[in-house]
């Protein structure tokens, strides 16, 4: 069954780890952590984890990197606000 489910296992239970580190101890990091975990699955799931019939591997691929790079470019805003471009100022 593990060829079937694929990397999903793997960012479900480190998307409950990081989410329940940011509710404890520090939100920008969590967030990270989810990214991180996100953008894992993601090369994972390029890499030819899992048979899912539903979607292609490359748009689950690009979604979860998308989506985890997102993430860890906002918590790392958040962590260090300098990072943060200034447009017409």
């Amino acid at each position: 069954t593990g060829e079937r489910w694929g990397p999903y296992p793997l960012v479900l239970t480190g998307g409950v780890l990081a989410v329940v580190f940011a509710v404890l101890a520090d939100p920008e990091w969590g967030g990270f952590a989810l990214g991180a975990v996100m953008a894992l699955g993601a090369l994972l799931r390029l890499g030819g984890g899992g048979r899912l019939a539903v979607r292609r591997k490359t748009t689950d691929a690009v979604t979860l990197a998308i989506f985890g790079i997102a993430l860890m470019a906002g918590s790392l805003l958040l962590q260090y606000p300098w990072l943060m471009p200034r447009f017409g100022r």
